[in-house]
């Protein structure tokens, strides 16, 4: 098939749009066009034809999911869901995460990390952080090590959230340890965890009572 026409996006760097014969159109890159040896006038064949096609659909697939984890981190089974769902073959979302993760930019154990830390720092516990990273599509091997760097031990992090949410209570009745149970469980704390915090809580003021005059 005749290339009838190249022309050089006026919004895109290093994109261009080619305009065959019959009327089709095709987005390429610099990669194609070198690559292909591409010019107006340059009789494709058939089988080059649809080699072209697909080098552009990979190309197209690497810079939209560049765009894509630009604008959030995420784990490589999101990326390659979120590129699918756009129109991607599962082909080419694969080989553009292999790109993305061999240039640096797509790194699930630093994700793991990340994530982890931020749920970590807003005092969420383990039981939601790891539905978190599997919801967030992140392996398991990695899940332990996250945990670990996060650096914060649980039993500090829960001492701090029962000591804010009833500081202000000068004797805690069950209603009251009850509601921050709730509070805590909803944040992914075992109850043995969360019992052995309302414990030390409850023994502190027992504590602090006793050397009242």
């Amino acid at each position: 098939m005749i290339l009838s026409a190249v022309t050089p996006s006026q919004k895109v760097q290093g994109q261009w749009l080619l305009t065959f014969e019959d009327g089709s159109k095709l987005k390429v890159t610099d990669r194609e066009m070198v690559d292909f040896s591409l010019y107006a006038g340059l009789d494709v064949p058939e089988a080059a034809l649809e080699q072209l096609r697909d080098a552009a659909g990979a190309s197209r697939a690497r810079r939209r999911a560049a765009n894509i984890l630009s604008a959030r981190p995420m784990s490589r089974q999101m990326l390659e869901r979120r590129l699918v769902e756009k129109g991607e073959t599962p082909e080419h979302a694969a080989a553009a995460c292999d790109e993305l993760e061999r240039l640096g930019y797509l790194d699930d154990k630093l994700y793991a990390q990340q994530l982890t830390q931020y749920y970590v720092n807003r005092g969420y516990g383990p039981r939601k952080i790891r539905d978190t990273l599997y919801r967030q599509g992140v392996p398991r091997e990695f899940w332990d090590e996250a945990m670990e760097d996060a650096g914060e031990d649980s039993a500090d992090a829960l001492d701090r959230f029962v000591a804010a949410r009833l500081g202000r209570v000068e004797r805690p009745d069950r209603k009251d340890l009850k509601r921050v149970s709730d509070a805590l469980a909803r944040r992914g704390y075992a109850w043995s965890d969360i019992s052995a915090a309302l414990r030390r809580y409850t023994d502190n003021l027992d504590d602090w009572g006793e050397q009242e005059p």
